[in-house]
Formats: structure tokens, C-alpha cells, sequence
């Protein structure tokens, strides 16, 4: 092999492998940053289920019994009727 066709392929070797070193560095970049991008959904996805929980007690909390009874006698004005208001009312069999 002559001395020029073993320099040229010396330098063709030489540059497949410093291309190969630049991809190998650039996709090392890109799976960091999508590493990243994962990892800040995660922690988005974690804040949510938290407030999603406080959410789901507070519901809780505004639809007690005793909240709702609270604010019927309070703002509509609303009372238990006395015992003797009271009425039931039977459907008899076969009608």
C-alpha cells in the first residue's frame, strides 16, 4: 500500500472516529435533557395528585351533613317540622 493511501486512510479513519465520539456525546446530551423533561413532568404530576388530595378533602369538608344542615336553617330558613307535622303516608297492596 503506498504511503498516501495508507495517510488518507488514516485521516478517514480519524474523522469516522471523532464523528462517532460527537454523536456519541451529542445523544448523551439529548437523553439528559429528555431525562430532565421526565423527571420535571414527574414532579408536575406529583404537585397535582397533592392538590388533587386537598381538593377532595375540602370537598368533603363543604359537603358535611352538618354544614349543609347548618346552612338550610341559617340562610333558607328551613327548621325540622314538629312531630305532630309530621305525616306518613302508607300505599296499601293491590292499589
Amino acid at each position: 500500500m503506498s504511503r498516501l493511501a495508507e495517510l488518507v486512510l488514516l485521516l478517514v479513519l480519524v474523522a469516522a472516529v471523532t464523528l462517532s465520539a460527537l454523536g456519541v456525546v451529542y445523544s448523551k446530551h439529548a437523553s439528559r435533557d429528555l431525562f430532565s423533561a421526565v423527571e420535571e413532568q414527574n414532579r408536575l404530576r406529583d404537585d397535582l395528585n397533592a392538590e388533587w388530595g386537598q381538593l377532595q378533602l375540602e370537598q368533603g369538608a363543604w359537603a358535611t351533613h352538618g354544614r349543609i344542615e347548618r346552612l338550610a336553617r341559617e340562610r333558607l330558613d328551613m327548621r325540622l317540622p314538629a312531630s305532630g307535622d309530621v305525616v306518613i303516608l302508607e300505599r296499601r297492596r293491590g292499589e
